[in-house]
């Protein structure tokens, strides 16, 4: 008899439980969580133009570019050290890669801001520093990169306010192997030394005569 009338007591217990439960969850439904937004898409830009130290500020200030790093690309030797690539021989170019978000910043801007700090008219050479490493090329990523760098470089070589033509290489981006630690963002680490290799290197005169302009330094 106290057993039936335990299971009996039970199951009245959990017949209310249930009706509450019911009751609760349908006078109180809740919301559901908005969706997550998307991650944002970056993407990456390659360029060489001669000493990878100059290359950074211009593009590390632009809003949108998310990170700037100092490497090598364009050859074939596997991790590269410094002393290899300045040494010639190996195939790559000191450069820089970019990465961006293409939402807040254009890869047309980039190549804008790249043309303004290069001279585009020497094969091999950047200012005071020579050779196959410190030649102007455009490593790109995708075909559409491809599409835009061509496109950039036949409408300076049209509209070019200097002389020469532009002999800047425009290839596919391969392997990019950063550069030592203390090569990233030497400007902001050596501000003095930096500064002098500038101006004793001619870069700043030599970006002027070119387009008239003081380039982002």
């Amino acid at each position: 008899m106290r057993n039936a009338f335990l299971i009996y007591g039970v199951a009245i217990t959990l017949f209310v439980a249930f009706v509450g439960i019911r009751a609760a969850s349908s006078g109180n439904k809740k919301e559901l969580p908005p969706e997550a937004p998307q991650s944002v898409k970056l993407e990456n830009a390659t360029f060489a133009g001669g000493c990878f130290w100059c290359m950074e500020h211009p593009f590390d200030q632009l809003p949108g570019v998310v990170s700037v790093t100092s490497g090598y690309t364009g050859g074939l030797k596997k991790y590269p050290t410094y002393e290899d690539v300045s040494a010639g021989g190996t195939g790559h170019a000191e450069s820089v890669q970019i990465v961006f978000d293409p939402a807040k910043i254009s890869y047309e801007k980039l190549l804008t801001v790249y043309w303004h700090n290069i001279d585009p008219t020497v094969k091999n050479r950047q200012f005071c520093d020579t050779g196959h490493q410190y030649r102007s090329a455009i490593f790109y990523h995708t075909e559409e990169q491809h599409r835009l760098a061509m496109q950039s470089k036949e409408t300076l070589d049209r509209n070019r306010p200097f002389r020469q033509p532009v002999v800047t290489e425009i290839t596919r981006a391969g392997e990019f192997y950063p550069a030592e630690e203390y090569h990233q963002h030497y400007y902001k680490k050596n501000p003095l030394r930096y500064s002098y290799y500038r101006t004793s290197c001619g870069r700043d005169h030599r970006l002027k005569e070119l387009w008239g302009i003081a380039a982002g330094h």
